[in-house]
């Protein structure tokens, strides 16, 4: 399963973010350092259910006529201050706990209501452009230190005459998440020394950094958006990353307010409707947050969620079946299944993603759209529906 993080500076709405992405029971406060321990939850991205081009709906419990919600690990870990790389604050937890994600999810307190340390002030008093880099900063400085503290070793088997240089970074990389393709990319695109005593801090400080850039990027989540100053949003979307303005606050309230049954509302609409009696308060405050989505196009939470995976990550939704008519499993449960591959991904990558005595015993594949066999270099677009041959079936 794909894992997406938190990242931030404490107090930005991590937690807030969190508990609206995924329901689950966390603390939130309105102080630095809410959460400790890493938590771990499932949300999901939303894209088109391929049921859309039948007659019926699938009624695949993560439909919801016709929006295909596919599920993906989020994390969300303790907030990080200036010079965590160091050690400060819960630095080396958070740090360390962002290991195996594949993006990172930079919630910002668009707003300027917290200082860079993570603590309450007046909105607009602290300018959020401040906070942009800070995150991508600390994992870089991070990283490079592991590289640092490991080079030794490097240097000294370095002596041996079948050494590799790339084989013994590879090796030392892959610890943080990378894969050997990722390592392999960027050395690819530097100019190094082959004996590595010949390396400098530059050199390992720009490997540090190249690596954590192809398998950590960001997407930054202008939270509070609702309430920031005028401007602050827009300088925001003149840095270069992608942002999204967001209110998880006001998500964590549809959430539950459909969850209740006042309001009909999935995740990732740009509107809702009331279909039960609230109060004169209640109404206002669902109004506010109406006029939030009409200016954002929702509430932002499910759109960074998308724009990690499906814009970031460039990832594609696949749907095996065993049945290419009826687009059934063996039990007839229609489109049970969904899985998001990289772009570029072909048919037995499907079924190695399925599982891996069927990508071994892979035959052949069937397009069900098209009721046509497809061969190993065709690309999976998304919301393929795939049946996969195998004898392992």
């Amino acid at each position: 399963m794909l894992s997406v993080a938190l990242a931030g500076k404490p107090n930005a709405g991590k937690s807030t973010f969190y508990k609206a992405a995924t329901m689950a029971d966390v603390d939130v406060g309105n102080y630095p350092f809410t959460t400790i321990d890493a938590n771990r939850g499932v949300t999901h991205v939303r894209t088109e259910c391929p049921c859309l081009s039948r007659e019926e709906r699938c009624g695949n419990e993560n439909c919801r006529d016709g929006k295909r919600y596919v599920a993906v690990e989020l994390l969300d870990v303790a907030g990080l201050v200036p010079g965590a790389h160091e050690g400060r604050g819960l630095g080396n937890q958070f740090l360390d706990a962002l290991t195996d994600a594949d993006v990172i999810l930079q919630v910002v307190d668009a707003a300027g209501a917290t200082n860079a340390e993570g603590e309450p002030v007046e909105v607009g008093e602290y300018d959020p452009v401040e906070e942009v880099d800070f995150v991508e900063e600390e994992m870089d400085q991070w990283l490079a230190g592991i590289v640092d503290r490991n080079w030794e070793s490097i240097e000294r088997k370095s002596r041996s005459p079948d050494f590799d240089v790339d084989e013994s970074l590879t090796e030392l990389l892959t610890g943080f998440g990378a894969t050997e393709y990722d390592v392999t990319a960027v050395l690819r695109g530097m100019e190094y020394p082959e004996d590595p005593i010949q390396w400098t801090d530059e050199h390992r400080e720009h490997l540090a950094r190249e690596v954590r850039a192809r398998t950590k990027p960001i997407v930054l989540v202008a939270n509070k958006a609702d309430i920031a100053p005028e401007g602050n949003v827009e300088r925001l979307r003149g840095t270069d990353k992608p942002v999204i303005p967001t209110t998880a606050d006001g998500e964590l309230a549809l959430r539950k307010a459909a969850e209740a049954g006042v309001v009909d509302y999935d995740p990732g609409d740009e509107d809702f409707e009331v279909v039960g009696e609230v109060s004169d308060a209640q109404a206002a405050g669902l109004e506010r947050i109406r006029e939030v989505m009409a200016e954002f196009g929702g509430t932002g939470v499910q759109t960074a969620l998308d724009e990690a995976v499906y814009g970031l990550l460039d990832r594609v939704t696949a749907y095996p079946v065993q049945n290419e008519t009826r687009w059934t499993d063996a039990r007839g449960n229609v489109l049970p299944d969904a899985f998001l591959l990289p772009r570029g991904s072909g048919p037995r990558d499907l079924a190695y993603a399925v599982h891996t005595d069927i990508g071994d015993g892979y035959l052949h594949a069937v397009n069900a759209r098209t009721d046509r066999r497809i061969g190993e270099d065709y690309e999976l677009a998304e919301g393929d529906v795939i049946k996969v041959v195998s004898t392992a079936n």
